[in-house]
């Protein structure tokens, strides 16, 4: 058996960050908090998923965040999936706090009001949700995985797929906004089928 460092293999010191590396894809979301002062917060992520086929949504945090400690105080927070055309507005949601622990740049973002939790998402996302507070697993080295339990979603009319139609052709019409960590972004707008084994099911 080919070891991994012959050959054509690169092996990774894991004495420091792998993921750093290579690029991986994922989804580029917001995540909607309350402050303690009454306000929102608005902060990107990208590890982030579905935790199974339920409707519980994940996503990677560290407790010395605001978002951590605002969804700790307040067991709930929303989650929006922006567009193509929101990689700005998503940036400026990644502005650091200033010497009063608050985000200047969230003041110009369209938001709207969440129905059922205390938060907001970024206005114009293809896809929101509504989430209480399902747990925190802590210690992943400094990160935690914070898990809620969707109890509202909202998704645009153009980004639903229908049975009767082609998810191509919803792709070049809706196109999905994903983070290549490290450090970049892309549109996807084409897809194929996956050759799925004969009688494979999930």
């Amino acid at each position: 058996m080919l070891e991994p460092t012959q050959g054509k293999w690169v092996g990774l010191d894991l004495t420091y960050n792998i993921w750093d590396r290579f690029f991986l894809v994922a989804p580029l979301i917001i995540i909607g908090s309350k402050e303690e002062a009454g306000t929102y917060d608005l902060a990107p992520k990208h590890l982030a998923m579905p935790l199974g086929w339920g409707n519980y949504f994940g996503f990677v945090c560290t407790p010395s965040h605001g978002t951590y400690q605002n969804i700790v105080r307040e067991k709930e927070f929303t989650v929006s999936f922006p567009n193509p055309d929101q990689i700005v507005l998503t940036s400026l949601s990644a502005s650091p706090r200033d010497e009063e622990h608050c985000k200047p740049s969230l003041e110009i973002l369209p938001t709207w009001k969440a129905a059922r939790v205390d938060s907001v998402f970024l206005e114009k996302s293809y896809c929101c949700l509504e989430c209480r507070l399902e747990r925190i697993v802590d210690g992943f080295d400094h990160n935690s995985l914070i898990v809620g339990k969707v109890i509202a979603a909202y998704l645009n009319p153009s980004a639903l797929r229908q049975s009767d139609g082609d998810d191509q052709d919803l792709l070049q019409q809706s196109p999905l906004l994903v983070y290549l960590h490290p450090g970049r972004y892309s549109v996807i707008d084409k897809s194929f089928s996956f050759p799925f084994p004969q009688g494979f099911s999930r």
